[in-house]
């Protein structure tokens, strides 16, 4: 056998072995890496030991701009199951299975109802974009569609295939990790009530392990509290309304030092919205505390005035008349509740509805050595302070369209801020750091989360039963509490690296659809005779070449 055959069936067998897949290499030469996992994705699909299923209910007749979302899953998955083969995945067609809407729908799956047009005619599909990830004997439904208002159908499906990867990675991580994160929520300074922290306590539990902090002896939080401090990897203090004292502050302070990540939302004025609907008008007055020094020394000042936005504010419901006896409700702009639209590229708020607060006052940031802040939501520049203590009337929102108010601009005023780095003790010079053992003067690298309002995390309860978080019953409007906070534990929490790709930026390559129509004959012609032309001119030298050899 000469030297020539033998390659040319070597070469044979390599494209046998290429077509049946046994071999392959994709390169990805796209400038966002789209189509390369993250390291953190990758550590995070080689450490599950047991099989992992995915049902993707997204096969069918639906429009084709779902068709891409279907191939960019198909190909995420593909690339899951080559790092790892115990995850298997399959699509499926859930109104072709006749699968009956009850059973989507106690999985947490909500059809989806999309135009399409066929024959110049208008139809409804309806589908459900979802993907179910089974582990063992656990389930749990994941949207593949974000839910996020203002922006387009295409923006709102290059956003999904953005998240695409986070989603599966950081629900298939929480699934399968055999140790749960803890997070405690501190019971003792009159915080959240358990009815209105319900919702917020369901979220958290579907991810970590979560549990009230009651002190031992009842009254406050003492050195005996400490063992069960540790056992929390996070903290949450949701509008607390007892001051805090010095010895509780200390063991906060210390918990903070020794790597415990914090989640506050504070409430500098104290100002209810249910008291003002029975009187109309309330006074408003400053709540302290007690925690200014403290939050001083990590660089974070709450400040005590409450914030007006003139522009970007939540709807109330008001009673504006009556006819025939019966009265007539409208949706109202209410300036006290201003909502928090993401305005950067930040993992926490990308790609969320707007946040909704209810009196929120503002943050100062002071500069820190080795601490990193960054602003998660701010006002509008169409800002008014309102001093305290004062006044709060309904009639306000009547001011709201004059344009006087519209056009008095301000510098915006931040309601939430995360920060990033090595954290100062508060009593490193102060002599209360003699009772405490093993006191720490600094924090390794650390995490805390900083919201001046403490209505963001209350869920409004109707008849006994907790709306979800962020739901507005009266006006039917929903907004992005639920997965802000949701946001903030996972980024409190993330020691792998996976809220990253939160950040991950996919442009979108759309056609020319002027061109497209302009140009659509001569496409037609080329893709139909070039390959032909191609085919003759091969066919034609292989002709020349085979007489030329045997002439």
């Amino acid at each position: 056998m000469n030297k020539n055959k033998i390659i040319y069936i070597l070469v044979g067998l390599l494209l046998l072995l290429g077509i049946f897949g046994v071999f392959y290499k994709r390169f990805d030469l796209t400038s966002e890496k789209r189509y390369t996992l993250s390291d953190a994705t990758i550590k995070t699909l080689e450490s599950i030991k047991k099989p992992v299923m995915i049902e993707v209910y997204l096969d069918g007749d639906f429009p084709a701009s779902f068709k891409q979302l279907q191939n960019e899953t198909k190909f995420l998955l593909d690339e899951f199951r080559k790092i790892n083969p115990k995850i298997d995945y399959k699509f499926r067609d859930p109104i072709a299975e006749k699968i009956p809407m009850d059973t989507l729908q106690a999985m947490g799956m909500q059809p989806s109802m999309l135009p399409d047009i066929k024959d110049g005619k208008i139809t409804n599909i309806v589908m459900y974009p979802y993907a179910a990830i089974k582990y063992e004997d656990y389930g749990f439904a994941i949207p593949l569609i974000i839910q996020q208002t203002g922006i387009d159908s295409s923006e709102q499906l290059n956003k999904s295939i953005e998240s695409l990867e986070y989603n599966f990675a950081s629900n298939i991580k929480a699934m399968t990790e055999e140790h749960k994160k803890n997070i405690g929520f501190l019971v003792n300074q009159d915080e959240l009530g358990k009815q209105e922290f319900t919702s917020f306590v369901e979220m958290a539990l579907e991810n970590y392990n979560v549990g009230p902090i009651i002190p031992e002896n009842k009254t406050e939080l003492s050195l005996a509290d400490i063992p069960k401090l540790r056992q929390m990897d996070a903290l949450v203090i949701a509008k607390p309304r007892k001051a805090f004292t010095t010895n509780e502050k200390v063991i906060l302070d210390q918990y903070i030092m020794n790597g415990g990540k914090s989640l506050w939302m504070l409430d500098a004025v104290n100002a209810e919205m249910d008291t003002l609907f029975r009187s109309k008008k309330i006074m408003a007055y400053p709540v302290d505390m007690n925690l200014t020094d403290m939050m001083f020394s990590y660089g974070v000042r709450v400040n005590p005035g409450l914030v007006k936005d003139m522009k970007q504010s939540a709807l109330i419901r008001l009673v504006t008349g009556e006819v025939a006896g019966n009265p007539q409700f409208t949706n109202l702009m209410w300036p006290y509740f201003p909502l928090g639209i993401s305005q950067n590229q930040n993992a926490i708020t990308k790609n969320i509805n707007p946040v909704k607060f209810e009196f929120p006052t503002s943050i100062d940031t002071l500069s820190r050595k080795n601490t990193k802040f960054n602003v998660l939501f701010e006002s509008s520049d169409h800002t008014i302070t309102k001093s305290i203590p004062n006044y709060v009337s309904l009639s306000e929102m009547v001011k709201m369209d004059s344009i006087g108010a519209m056009e008095q601009a301000s510098t915006p005023k931040i309601f939430a801020v995360s920060l990033e780095g090595k954290f100062q003790s508060a009593y490193a010079t102060r002599s209360e750091k003699n009772s405490f053992p093993n006191f720490k003067n600094q924090s390794s690298n650390n995490k805390m989360i900083v919201i001046a309002d403490g209505d963001i995390a209350r869920n409004q309860t109707v008849k006994g039963q907790a709306m979800p978080l962020g739901f507005d019953y009266l006006t039917q409007q929903r907004y992005g509490n639920e997965q802000f906070l949701r946001n903030a534990l996972d980024y409190l929490l993330d020691d792998s690296n996976l809220m990253a790709l939160r950040n991950r930026n996919i442009e979108m390559r759309l056609l020319d659809k002027q061109r497209i129509d302009a140009e659509r004959q001569k496409w037609q012609w080329t893709n139909l005779l070039l390959p032909l032309g191609i085919l003759g001119v091969l066919g034609a030298l292989f002709f020349w070449l085979r007489k030329k050899q045997f002439s």
